[in-house]
């Protein structure tokens, strides 16, 4: 199964830029260019990972990130920002994000995000498979 990656961003130079880039590293590429479309597309879709902007119009990143940690708790959300500020990314980090890239990041910025995303869904996995099998 191909691992699916969903990008929340309202700018298409950074969808394209990361639809272009993640396709050639092999994941199935969702993208949606608002909020909500990408809440809807987190539904239908269930990504691996996702890259949620944090500045957007009309549903911020903090908004959709804590409608898609309530959609799944477990859910790994990477902020992507061009403007942060410590505090936004302490809420954020509160909210549940997983890890934060700064716009202008690097193409090997971005493969260290995805895996330490990665390294830490492993992570979290093992214990809920253990815990499972224990009750057979």
């Amino acid at each position: 199964m191909i691992p699916r990656i969903l990008v929340i961003d309202d700018e298409a130079s950074i969808r394209n830029l990361l639809l272009n880039v993640l396709k050639r590293k092999g994941y199935e590429v969702f993208l949606a260019d608002s909020g909500q479309k990408g809440i809807d597309m987190f539904e239908r879709n269930h990504p691996l990972i996702t890259i949620l902007d944090l500045h957007m119009l009309n549903l911020n990143g903090l908004e959709v990130l804590s409608r898609l940690r309530a959609l799944d708790p477990k859910a790994c959300v990477i902020i992507l920002t061009g403007v942060g500020s410590k505090e936004l990314e302490a809420k954020a980090l509160t909210l549940g994000a997983s890890d934060f890239l700064k716009k202008g990041f690097s193409l090997f910025e971005l493969g260290e995000a995805l895996r330490r995303a990665t390294a830490q869904m492993s992570k979290d996995s093992v214990p809920a498979m253990a815990a499972g099998s224990r009750g057979r």
